[in-house]
């Protein structure tokens, strides 16, 4: 039982800091004001390690790799503890390139995890509370992946279901990258 603990504890922390480098990383993409106090939290919560890669890992072109690259380190560490505290033993080094494979999966649902949560909340307040202070932040995280739908979509006489059609996508792709999981395991 403490061991499920442990590693509910250890997901809800390294899930919670792999969104917030994801975050990010895809508000340095989508340019949102640096002033912002959306943006200064997730910088303060994520400096202490992105401004070391920085050093390493430079930003390109609307590319924050040391964000990315920091994400990637961060879901290596969390699967190699969730690893301890399942079996009691350290990974062995044949383990390792699964690991990097699994940890790139991670990643990618926690990306697709932090897609559907900026757009579930950006949908509830649209409703309950369209003039919120946090709705243009949302609109600006949202809208390049909102706008290809909405170009798409037919035109329901004002009722916009972007957001449902970017949702259904989403949870889609995560169960492809279930399926590719279990592969990775050899399942």
């Amino acid at each position: 039982m403490l061991g499920e603990i442990l590693r509910f504890l250890l997901e809800i922390v390294f899930s919670l800091l792999g969104a917030a480098l994801l975050a990010r990383a895809w508000i340095y993409a989508v340019k949102l004001h640096p002033s912002n106090p959306m943006s200064q939290a997730i910088m303060q919560a994520t400096n202490w390690l992105v401004q070391p890669l920085r050093t390493l890992v430079p930003s390109a072109k609307g590319f924050d790799g040391a964000s990315l690259v920091g994400t990637f380190l961060i879901a290596v560490v969390f699967l190699s503890l969730l690893w301890l505290t399942s079996t009691g033993v350290m990974l062995s080094p044949k383990q390792i390139p699964g690991l990097l494979g699994a940890a790139l999966v991670t990643v990618a649902r926690w990306a697709l995890n932090l897609i559907v949560w900026l757009t579930l909340i950006q949908a509830v307040l649209s409703w309950i509370n369209p003039l919120s202070p946090i709705m243009p932040v949302l609109r600006t995280l949202t809208a390049p992946l909102l706008e290809p739908i909405k170009r798409i979509m037919p035109n329901l006489g004002g009722l916009d279901l972007s957001a449902l059609v970017l949702l259904v996508l989403a949870q889609i792709a995560m169960m492809v990258l279930n399926r590719i999981s279990f592969s990775l395991l050899g399942v």
